[in-house]
């Protein structure tokens, strides 16, 4: 056998290796009797910390129930559920070397990021928006002109900014925050005038502000994006077993009750409202439950 029938060979080995790695998610739940979900600390009610170790919001419950579903279906009497917080920037490596197994923050999905990991249905269809103080007058992306902008590391929300017919021409510096927590302080304490985030996240953010009537959600929606819960690729067993919980929970109603719950009334920790019904796209989600990426949505 020639060198490069070995390497062939060799690769072929390696990729079903990987592939066999990778399917393992219900057999290292099963064995472990334990799972890490990955959890955002500022995600505004998709996923947030109530400090001490605790993890709260309509993405969170939504993983929740779909754990207690992967409890039955491996016949496990417990399961217990240790909660890794994530950021933008480490969210995919965690997922793919098997630290976390179910992250349930507010990661679009898209093309990119498809050839990396898998995603679940979609829970939520976001619209990318500003958020300004309302003193700012800021009411549109043409007013950014010469303003600094805040965006959270390892975000697209900018780089739509910058592609948005309406912004050629205009020229605003990026000021990078660490999480969405982070890039709101930027904003709140003046040293940005714009933050640039999905809508959920900012009202989330504005909600849990010191004096939430200061700021305002402005301009035009900069894309639409698919936000879902993200998994290890190349695992069909354990996407089914999540996909049919998430599945049975939009076919129940139940996970309107949980988007209310967490958009619509009181949360803690101050107990004010998010005050954001949930938009057509998101309930067409729910009525048509797929795994399409953004760049489908664009096209319409």
């Amino acid at each position: 056998m020639n060198k490069k029938s070995l390497l062939a060979l060799a690769l072929l080995a390696a990729a079903g290796l990987s592939q066999a790695q990778a399917q393992d998610t219900l057999k290292k739940i099963k064995d472990s009797g334990s799972v890490t979900m990955g959890v955002r600390e500022s995600s505004g009610s998709l996923s947030y910390t109530l400090g001490d170790g605790k993890y709260v919001g309509y993405h969170v419950e939504i993983c929740q129930k779909v754990l207690a579903d992967v409890q039955k279906a491996l016949g496990l009497a417990k399961l217990d559920v240790k909660y890794q917080p994530v950021t933008s920037q480490n969210r995919i490596p965690l997922v793919q070397n098997g630290t976390v197994d179910i992250e349930c923050g507010s990661t679009t999905n898209n093309a990119a990021r498809q050839k990396d990991v898998a995603f679940a249905v979609t829970t939520f269809v976001e619209e990318v928006r500003i958020a300004v103080k309302g003193s700012s007058g800021i009411t549109s992306i043409a007013q950014l002109n010469g303003k600094n902008v805040a965006t959270t590391t390892g975000t697209t929300s900018v780089q739509l900014l910058r592609k948005h017919e309406r912004a050629t021409g205009v020229d605003f510096k990026e000021v990078f925050g660490k999480d969405h927590a982070d890039s709101f302080l930027l904003l709140e304490s003046g040293r940005a005038d714009a933050f640039v985030m999905d809508g959920a996240i900012l009202a989330g953010n504005i909600a849990k502000a010191k004096t939430p009537a200061d700021f305002k959600i402005v301009g035009e929606v900069l894309s639409v994006e698919p936000i879902a819960i993200m998994i290890r690729k190349d695992d069909p067993a354990f996407k089914k077993v999540v996909d049919d919980s998430i599945i049975a929970q939009m076919k129940s109603g139940d996970i309107a009750k949980t988007w209310s719950k967490w958009f619509e009334q009181p949360i803690p920790p101050t107990n004010t409202k998010v005050g954001m019904p949930a938009n057509e796209n998101t309930k067409n989600a729910w009525a048509h439950p797929n795994d399409k990426p953004a760049e489908d949505y664009a096209k319409k």
